[in-house]
C-alpha cells in the first residue's frame, strides 16, 4: 500500500516537471532474484539537477542509477541495467555488500512532449478507488512506450519485453475520536501508506493543523448517516472517542458495515459492555483491546501498535518474530 502512496508522489513531481516543461529520468525495478530490499514496481526518479525523490534499494543502488539516469536524460536513450548485489568481491560496490540478491531495472527518460497526457492520466487515477496498471515496453522497437491498462486483471510481472505494474488502492484507516491521541496514530498511518480520515462532532478537534496533508476530517456523529465516511471493506477503523456511549454507537454502527478491522481502545471490561448490544456473529473484526502487545505506553506507542496490528490483519500475519517465520518474508 506504500507503493500506490509513493508513486503518486513521483507522479505529482512529474506532472509539475513536465508542466514546466522539463523532463526527469524514471527508474523502475521490473525484476528480482533472492533477498532485495524493495520489490518490483519500486522507482526512483532523478531531476536533471540530481535531485531524487523514491528508493530502489537500501541505500546501495541509488548513486549508480543517478548517474545512469543523468547519462540517459542527456542522449535520451532507455536502457535496461543489472545489479548483482550477492558476489562480495563486486568491483561496482568495492565494499562486498553482500545482499545476496540481483536487481533490473528499467530507467528512461520523461519529457513533456512525449508523456504529459500519460503522466497526467496516472495522477488522475492515482488520486481516485480504482485498480489500474501501468505497462512498460522494455524492448523492441517500441522500446520505452508507457501506457495505461485501467483493467487490473492483470499482476505485476515481467514478461518478455514488457513490464506490468498492477497498483491497487491503499486502505484508508478511520479513526473515530479526533483527540490529541490521535494524531500520532493519523501520522503513523499516513507515513506508512494509509489513507487517513478522522471523524469528531468537535469542529475545534478537526482544525487541519492537527492532521497530515491529505486527510480527511469529517465532524459527525456515530449517531449520523455514514455514507460520507465510505466505509467498505478497504476500511480500517480505530474507535476512541474516550466516551463509553459514543464508542458504543460507532461500534454498533460500524459493525454493520464491511470493515475487516475495528479496533476498540479501552480496557477489556469495557469492551464487554459494548460487546453485549452487538451481534455475536460480527464479533470477530473487532479488536479490543486494540493494538498488539509491544509493551509500551503512551499515545506514540500504543499508536504503534495499534498500526502494526491493523498491518498485520491486513496481511494476514500473525504478528510474530521474523526470525521465526520459515517463509520468505513477501510470501503471502
Amino acid at each position: 500500500m506504500k507503493h500506490w502512496q509513493e508513486t503518486d508522489e513521483i507522479y505529482q513531481r512529474l506532472h509539475a516537471l513536465t508542466a514546466a516543461g522539463e523532463s526527469a529520468a524514471l527508474a523502475v525495478i521490473i525484476g528480482i532474484e533472492g533477498s532485495t530490499y524493495r520489490r518490483p514496481g519500486a522507482k526512483l526518479l532523478i531531476e536533471p539537477d540530481g535531485r531524487m525523490i523514491g528508493n530502489v534499494s537500501g541505500g546501495c543502488l541509488e548513486q549508480d542509477v543517478r548517474e545512469t539516469a543523468l547519462a540517459i536524460l542527456q542522449d535520451g536513450t532507455a536502457r535496461r541495467v543489472h545489479y548483482d548485489t550477492s558476489d562480495e568481491e563486486d568491483k561496482v560496490w568495492g565494499m562486498g555488500l553482500g545482499c545476496n540478491g540481483k536487481v533490473d531495472l528499467f530507467v528512461q527518460r520523461i519529457t513533456p512532449r512525449e508523456h504529459a497526457g500519460f503522466v497526467e492520466e496516472v495522477c488522475a487515477l492515482l488520486g481516485g478507488d480504482r485498480p489500474f496498471a501501468l505497462r512498460t515496453e522494455i524492448d523492441g522497437d517500441a522500446r520505452g512506450r508507457l501506457s495505461v491498462m485501467e483493467s487490473a486483471e492483470v499482476r505485476t510481472e515481467w514478461r518478455g519485453t514488457t513490464f506490468t505494474e498492477r497498483l491497487d488502492p491503499p486502505p484508508t484507516l478511520l479513526i473515530c475520536g479526533a483527540g490529541d491521541d490521535a494524531l500520532p496514530l493519523a501520522r503513523f498511518a499516513h507515513e506508512l501508506g494509509f489513507r487517513v480520515t478522522v471523524a469528531d462532532h468537535r469542529s475545534a478537534y478537526l482544525a487541519p493543523d492537527r492532521f497530515p496533508d491529505g486527510a480527511r476530517r469529517m465532524q459527525v456523529r456515530p449517531e449520523d448517516a455514514l455514507d460520507e465516511l465510505l466505509v467498505n471493506a478497504n476500511t480500517y477503523v480505530v474507535v476512541k472517542t474516550h466516551a463509553l456511549a459514543h464508542d458504543a454507537v460507532w461500534v454498533d454502527r460500524l459493525l454493520q458495515t464491511e470493515a475487516p478491522y475495528i479496533g476498540l481502545l479501552g480496557p477489556r471490561e469495557r469492551r464487554d459492555d459494548i460487546l453485549k448490544r452487538t451481534d455475536p456473529a460480527e464479533r470477530d473484526r473487532l479488536y479490543g483491546p486494540v493494538g498488539l502487545d509491544l509493551g509500551g505506553e503512551g499515545p506514540e506507542q500504543v499508536s504503534l501498535s495499534i498500526v502494526a496490528e491493523a498491518l498485520a490483519v491486513l496481511h494476514k500475519r500473525g504478528a510474530g518474530h521474523l526470525k521465526d517465520r520459515t517463509k520468505a518474508i513477501h510470501t503471502d
